[in-house]
């Protein structure tokens, strides 16, 4: 751990046995996410910590610093990570920094390799970019997030704007993490292609979320938009961390990747 200041980061955790830590999106909040992590509380411990809420000024390295404080604060050796969006730059950084404590990644809808303004963009659009898809969860989080803590909310929009992530894509594919990316069919924000070329790059399979029978437009924020089928999505991945005890093996590195179509 890089900074002596790390502490961890305030989190909402829900159900038990191992433990997937999920990384918010823009501007997001916890409590955003838990009609999700509901969803999987019956087979393992989700926990979500305030990625934005750092104790001092917000800066990528301290950010990941405080994620690894928290990950020592709740005593687990091994976790399963999934970022959402803007999240899915920190759970890179992190599994980069400790690839040996991750035992999986699942990306949802996340950075892709554009560099510089693409991440920007998407930081500071959303969730504003599309108004037709906008919903109240999202609004809510949104500025509720910006009014309480809008210094570190300006820094990591600054980040964004100069973070190059080649660095990080090299050690999490070199590492063979088991990786996925999940995308949602129609993502107004992100850009398939990146995701696919993101999902390449890191050894990961890669899966389009194809709108069911009678089913709206699935959006960059299907995961809080539609905990129940984002859930059935992330079960078919057939993690690690949501197989029973008695499944469970090493694992495997993801599959290459392709359209998911």
């Amino acid at each position: 751990m890089n900074g002596s200041r790390a502490r961890p980061l305030r989190s909402i955790s829900i159900g038990a046995g191992a433990t997937i830590m999920l990384l918010h999106g823009y501007g997001m909040r916890p409590s955003t996410y838990v009609p999700m992590a509901r969803l999987l509380a019956d087979r393992v411990r989700v926990v979500i910590p305030a990625i934005l809420e750092l104790p001092e000024r917000w800066t990528f390295e301290h950010a990941i610093d405080c994620l690894e404080a928290t990950l020592d604060d709740l005593g687990v050796d091994r976790i399963s990570l999934l970022g959402h969006s803007f999240g899915g730059g920190l759970e890179l950084g992190l599994a980069a920094r400790v690839p040996d404590r991750v035992v999986e990644c699942v990306f949802s809808d996340t950075l892709g390799v554009q560099s510089d303004l693409g991440l920007a963009r998407e930081a500071l659009s959303h969730p504003i970019g599309d108004l037709g898809l906008v919903t109240r969860p999202a609004v809510s989080a949104f500025f509720r997030s910006w009014f309480t803590h809008p210094i570190q909310l300006a820094s990591a929009a600054l980040w964004a704007f100069s973070s190059n992530r080649e660095d990080e894509i090299e050690v999490v594919a070199t590492a063979e993490l088991p990786c996925h990316v999940l995308w949602a069919e129609r993502d107004t924000i992100l850009a398939r292609r990146d995701g696919i070329e993101f999902a390449r790059r890191i050894n990961a399979s890669f899966t389009v979320a194809n709108r069911p029978a009678g089913y709206g437009p699935i959006d960059h924020d299907w995961m809080f938009d539609d905990p129940a089928l984002f859930a059935r999505h992330l079960e078919a991945l057939h993690l690690q961390a949501l197989c029973r005890p008695h499944e469970r093996s090493t694992g495997s590195r993801g599959a290459t990747a392709g359209d998911g179509e």
